[in-house]
């Protein structure tokens, strides 16, 4: 257990003894970055703080969206006694403890507590129910935060009693604009350092929209880029614990240029490859080129192989489940009818579960598609027709097949002649349904791969019964 008196001293004192995440975490709701469906003017939060009213309230997102520092922004900005617990090693003792002092400091100096519980899902249904007197009584004002969906993880009682926040995982500016921070602000790395747009490019997408990770990498990818030239502890010493170096005059030198860090740091520190992968220039379109090629050539290995590469460019799932659903007809179609069920069910997947689990079901997906029997018959149909209404071959829509069921269309003859059917044996009829001018036409023509060799007999004799040998 920690408990937090949040002070601009107590800040400055651990400078430079932070990792950089922590030392660039927001001070007021206003420094927070991202997340402005729940900071905006009149947004929930931004209420309760503002007002200084008593609270309950769950934070649920990924990590490194901003729970904890949520939590310590309303802490500074509330002025209220801020304890955490953390979920992993607290047990109902802690919890009772934290409640009984801060009953007793609320009756002796009307000092109110804030408590926060990472990972709050980690605690079971004994922990939880211990909270609920100090929730329900408004004897602490209470943060959860948690990565798991609190309508699983969390007792009933308790979620009732409070409000529950979505956080979203940040976008590649939110991520970029932390980056900047960090690169510029006396708390971060305060000037000494650049990057290059490389490197700032591979920054984002080995964060996953996660903030926190974002930042650590770029502390790595500082230490490796050459002599070090981070912020000295407070207090002015160097790193190496000496004073700070001054010249004869007794002041200090003036600061070197920057130390660049590229995309070649960021790898050797992160140990991982920076994919060379432009989302809006040839590296997309050549990849999603080369995957949707590989599924319309049977090969799963390589298709599989571009879609990693796609994930680990940080490519958007919602993007690649699209494709994937899209050529489950234009390549397979009616040789496999369910690969479009499989395509759409991962493409659900992703916004179900998200990544990076959602990578299994993109993967079932690609491959049931690349080893599916191929056809092209059902966008070759469609776009027949299509090509067929823009030339102008358009015609009447036959009289027995038209709409009858208003007053006056009897006197037209809509409706007259027409065989239901239903009335007839096997469902099928002989009846004229294309206008005139395209009823010789033939859109749909099945091959006679996998499941639609059967489909193609079908289709011959309801035709042959259909056209009545026309």
């Amino acid at each position: 257990m920690s408990e937090t008196l949040f002070d601009d001293a107590g800040s400055e004192a651990a400078k430079g003894q932070e990792p950089l995440a922590v030392r660039m975490r927001p001070r007021t709701l206003d420094e927070v970055v991202g997340q402005q469906h729940l900071l905006g003017p009149g947004s929930p939060l931004r209420r309760l703080v503002e007002d200084d009213a008593p609270m309950s309230v769950f934070l649920w997102g990924p990590p490194g969206t901003g729970k904890t520092t949520l939590a310590t922004v309303v802490s500074r900005v509330t002025k209220r006694r801020f304890v955490e617990l953390s979920a992993v090693n607290a047990g109902v003792k802690d919890v009772r403890a934290v409640v009984d002092e801060a009953r007793r400091r609320m009756g002796m100096h009307g000092t109110r507590t804030l408590l926060f519980v990472d990972e709050v899902h980690r605690f079971n249904k004994t922990q939880q129910d211990a909270l609920l007197p100090a929730v329900e009584n408004r004897w602490v004002s209470f943060i959860g935060a948690t990565t798991e969906n609190p309508f699983f993880s969390v007792v009933s009682p308790l979620l009732s009693r409070s409000l529950l926040l979505t956080l979203e995982s940040l976008d590649e500016d939110d991520v970029r604009a932390l980056l900047d921070r960090a690169l510029t602000d006396e708390r971060g790395l305060d000037g000494r350092y650049t990057l290059t747009d490389e490197a700032a490019d591979h920054l984002v997408r080995l964060a996953g929209g996660d903030g926190r990770r974002s930042l650590t990498y770029l502390e790595a990818g500082a230490l490796v880029s050459g002599p070090s030239r981070l912020p000295p502890p407070a207090g002015g010493a160097s790193r190496e614990g000496g004073p700070p170096s001054t010249d004869a005059s007794g002041a200090e030198p003036s600061r070197a240029e920057p130390v660049t860090i590229t995309a070649e740091h960021v790898e050797r520190a992160v140990d991982r490859h920076a994919v060379r992968y432009d989302r809006s220039g040839d590296q997309h379109y050549d990849v999603i080129s080369a995957f949707i090629k590989s599924m319309r050539g049977s090969d799963p290995d390589a298709a599989l192989h571009y879609l990693a590469r796609m994930f680990e460019a940080g490519e958007d799932p919602r993007f690649i489940a699209r494709r994937i659903v899209v050529h489950a007809s234009e390549d397979v179609g009616m040789a496999d009818p369910t690969a479009l069920q499989t395509a759409v069910a991962a493409a659900q997947a992703v916004d179900l579960i998200g990544m990076p689990e959602a990578r299994i079901n993109l993967a079932q997906a690609v491959i049931h598609i690349s080893l599916a029997p191929k056809s092209n018959s059902v966008i070759s149909a469609v776009d027949s027709a299509i090509a067929d209404v823009r030339a102008g071959r358009i015609g009447q829509v036959p009289g027995h097949l038209r709409d009858g069921h208003y007053k006056g269309a009897a006197e037209l003859g809509h409706g007259k002649g027409y065989r239901n059917a239903h009335d007839f044996p096997g469902g099928v009829v002989d009846q004229q349904y294309a206008p005139d001018e395209l009823v010789d036409r033939q859109y749909y023509r099945p091959t006679a791969h996998g499941a639609e060799r059967r489909f193609g007999e079908v289709l011959q004799r309801i035709r042959d019964v259909v056209k009545g040998g026309r």
